[in-house]
C-alpha cells in the first residue's frame, strides 16, 4: 500500500506543480517613472527642465492591461501655470520606427553630432546640448509605439494587434489621454508632432482626440504623406512619377548633374513645378497616344531636369521611380543616392544594376542615432531595461495592416484631417519639406493639400516651410535651426 501511495505521489507530483504554476498570479503590469534634473542652453538661455522616463500601462474596459508605451517626457522647470505652457506629443513614422530619430537628432535637449551627408563613423559617437531644441517654447514627450523601443504588448495581447491603421491610432489617442490625465495638462495647450508615417498617424490622432473631447492647437507634420497614391510606383498610376519629378531636379541640382545648372535652386523648384503639373501631367494622360514629336520634347525636357540620359529616359518611356532614379543617376561615378536624403551617396557592388543595395542616408545615421540612444537613456535618464531597444522594428511594417486593398490600395487619411480642421476651425497646420526627401517628396504633399477640399477660410490655417534637407529634416544643421525657428513661430501663433 506504501508503495502504491508513493507511485501515486511521484506521478501526481508534476501535475500538481504545474497546476500550482498555473494557478500563480502573474506579475501586475505597472508604470515605471525616473525623473531626473538637468539643464541646457538654448540660444544663450539656460533652461532648467525634468526629465521624466518611463512607460505608461493601457488597459481594456475590464482593467487588463494591454501594452506599455515607453516615452520621455521633458518639462521645464519653475512653470507655475501649465496653462500657458504648451506640450508637444512626438514621435517618427516607419511604420515600426521609434521615436528615436526626432528625439537625438532635431528636438530634443539633447542631440547627438554627426557629420552632414558624410559616410558613416564609428563610435565614440559626442551628444552635444541642442540649441534648436523647442522646449524653451513647449514641453516635449517623444513616444515610441507598440513593436518599437521599449514600448511592447501587454496581458493577452500580441504586438500584432497594435501593428496596423486603425489600432494604432487608437492606441496613440489612448496614450496621449492617458498621459494628459496622469500629469494633470488637460487644459494646456497641446500639439502634434509626426514625421513620415507619424504624419500619417496624426491625421487620424488629431480626428480622434477630438471624439474624447481633447481639441489639439496645432499639427506639425514632417516629410508628410496622407495619400499613399503620390507615392507608390505601381502599374497604371501616373502620379508619383509626377510628384517625385521636382525632387528628382534638386537632386541633380545639388550633386551637379544638371546639363544647365540654374544658380537659384527654389527658382529652379518653381519651375520644375510648373512643367511636372502641366506639360508632363498631360503627356503621361495621354498614355500611348502621345505622338513622338510630343515625347521626344518631352524626354528633352526631363533630360534638362534630371540630368538623366535621353536614351534611359526613352527607355523607361518617361517614367523614373525613386529606386531606379537613385541607382541611375551617379551610374557613370559608380554611386548611388540616398532615398531618405540624396545628398547622402553610397556605393553598390552591382553597378550595373537596378537598385540600390541600401540607403546610404539610413546606414549614415543609424549607427550613431542607436548608440547614442542606448547610452543616453541608462546614463543620463537613469533608465535601466536590459532589452533591446528597436530604433526600427521591420517585423512591424511586414506586419502592418493597411486597412481593406493595403497600403499599394492607396491608403489616404485626408479626410480625417479634413474632417478635424472643419470641426475644431482653430487647429493650425504645418507642413514641413525637405528638397532632397525621395521617400515622401514635398510636391506630393503640395497635390494632397491641394486636394483636401477644405473651405477657404480654413485654408488658411495651413502653412508650408521648406528646407535644404530629405526625409530627416534636422540632419543638416542650418535646415534643424531654420526648423526650430519656424516651429516655435508656429506653436506661438496656435494658442
Amino acid at each position: 500500500m506504501k508503495t502504491l501511495l508513493l507511485s501515486l505521489a511521484l506521478v501526481m507530483a508534476p501535475a500538481l506543480a504545474a497546476d500550482k504554476k498555473a494557478d500563480a498570479p502573474v506579475p501586475a503590469v505597472k508604470d515605471q517613472q525616473v525623473v531626473t534634473e538637468h539643464s541646457v542652453r538654448i540660444h544663450g538661455h539656460k533652461i532648467e527642465y525634468k526629465a521624466t522616463t518611463g512607460t505608461l500601462v493601457l488597459k481594456d474596459d475590464d482593467g487588463n492591461p494591454t501594452a506599455s508605451f515607453f516615452y520621455v517626457a521633458y518639462t521645464k522647470d519653475g512653470v507655475d501655470d501649465p496653462s500657458k505652457r504648451p506640450v508637444t506629443f512626438t514621435y517618427n513614422g516607419g511604420p515600426g520606427s521609434s521615436s528615436i530619430w526626432l528625439h537625438m537628432g532635431g528636438l530634443g535637449p539633447r542631440i547627438v553630432k554627426v557629420a552632414d551627408a558624410q559616410e558613416p563613423a564609428n563610435a565614440p559617437y559626442q551628444m552635444v546640448d541642442n540649441q534648436d531644441s523647442i522646449l524653451d517654447t513647449t514641453d516635449l514627450v517623444f513616444v515610441d509605439p507598440v513593436g518599437t523601443g521599449y514600448s511592447k504588448a501587454e496581458g493577452k495581447k500580441k504586438g500584432k494587434d497594435f501593428w496596423g491603421v486603425k489600432s494604432d491610432k487608437e492606441a496613440m489617442t489612448n496614450f496621449i489621454r492617458l498621459w494628459l490625465t496622469k500629469a494633470e495638462r488637460w487644459n494646456s495647450p497641446k500639439f502634434l508632432a509626426g514625421e513620415s508615417y507619424g504624419t500619417t498617424r496624426s491625421a487620424l490622432v488629431v480626428n480622434d482626440l477630438e471624439d474624447h473631447g481633447i481639441y489639439i492647437n496645432g499639427v506639425i507634420l514632417m516629410s508628410s504623406v496622407l495619400d499613399f497614391s503620390t507615392i507608390s510606383f505601381t502599374p497604371g498610376n501616373d502620379l508619383p512619377y509626377i510628384t517625385y519629378l521636382p525632387s528628382y531636379a534638386a537632386t541633380a541640382w545639388y550633386h551637379n548633374t544638371l546639363p544647365n545648372k540654374p544658380k537659384d535652386l527654389q527658382a529652379f523648384m518653381k519651375e520644375v513645378r510648373h512643367f511636372a503639373g502641366t506639360e508632363y501631367a498631360a503627356a503621361l494622360f495621354k498614355g500611348s497616344d502621345i505622338s513622338a514629336q510630343e515625347k521626344a520634347h518631352i524626354i528633352d525636357k526631363l533630360h534638362q531636369y534630371t540630368g538623366l540620359s535621353k536614351t534611359y529616359l526613352a527607355q523607361t518611356n518617361m517614367r523614373v521611380s525613386g529606386s531606379q532614379f537613385s541607382k541611375e543617376l551617379l551610374r557613370s561615378q559608380r554611386r548611388t543616392v540616398g532615398r531618405l536624403d540624396s545628398r547622402f551617396i553610397g556605393i553598390d557592388g552591382d553597378v550595373a544594376g537596378e537598385y540600390a543595395e541600401q540607403d546610404p542616408a539610413d546606414v549614415a545615421l543609424s549607427g550613431p542615432y542607436t548608440a547614442a540612444f542606448n547610452n543616453y537613456v541608462r546614463k543620463d535618464l537613469k533608465f535601466k531595461d536590459d532589452s533591446e531597444y528597436y530604433p526600427l522594428n521591420y517585423k512591424v511594417i511586414m506586419n502592418w495592416d493597411w486597412g481593406q486593398g493595403g497600403w499599394r490600395g492607396y491608403t489616404n487619411v485626408t479626410e480625417d484631417l479634413r474632417h478635424a480642421m472643419s470641426t475644431n476651425t482653430k487647429l493650425k497646420v504645418m507642413v514641413c519639406s525637405g528638397y532632397y526627401d525621395l521617400a515622401t517628396p514635398f510636391f506630393a504633399s503640395e497635390y494632397t493639400f491641394s486636394h483636401l477640399g477644405l473651405e477657404p477660410q480654413i485654408q488658411k490655417n495651413l502653412s508650408f516651410t521648406y528646407y535644404p534637407s530629405g526625409h530627416m529634416l534636422y540632419v543638416n544643421p542650418k535646415a534643424r535651426a531654420e526648423l526650430a525657428d519656424n516651429l516655435r513661430s508656429f506653436i506661438k501663433k496656435a494658442y
